[in-house]
Formats: C-alpha cells, structure tokens, sequence
C-alpha cells in the first residue's frame, strides 16, 4: 500500500497545467496520453525517447491511477420493463 500511494505521489493535478488533467509530476504529459499510446502499441521504450524526462517508474505510477479508478467503479444492474 505504501507503494502504491509513493507511485501515486506521481500523479498530479493542478488546473494551471493541461487543464487540470492528471499529469505526471507536474510536467505537461498526461496520464490519458500515456495510456492512449501504449494502448496504440508504442512501447514504454519508445514513450522514454521521445519524451526522454520519463523514468519507469512513471508508468507504474500511471497503471496504479488507472487502476484506481477502476477500482472504484461501481455497476448496478438495470431492470428495463417494456
């Protein structure tokens, strides 16, 4: 747990920069682009070169935020009557 929330400390938010998206350590590179090109298939690897201020850890941090809110989702079912 304690990792967890030292990763999270990553994560920041300040709606001076990018809007107030959840960015990492306060830089202008966001959570959502991150996991929007890794899910395209860009490597981490290739995320570190071409924004070479990246580190490792900043894609753990970016999984347990995700992880985070997904976490908390809730889903209630639904009866639909016709």
């Amino acid at each position: 747990m304690k990792r967890t929330e030292h990763l999270l400390s990553r994560i920041t938010i300040n709606p001076k920069i990018m809007l107030g998206k959840p960015t990492i350590r306060g830089m202008r590179i966001t959570v959502e682009q991150i996991l929007r090109a890794l899910s395209a298939g860009i490597s981490e690897n290739e995320l570190i070169e071409e924004y070479p201020e990246l580190e490792k850890k900043d894609f753990q941090a970016v999984f347990a935020y995700a992880t985070g809110l997904v976490e908390e989702e809730q889903v209630f079912p639904v009866q639909v009557s016709a």
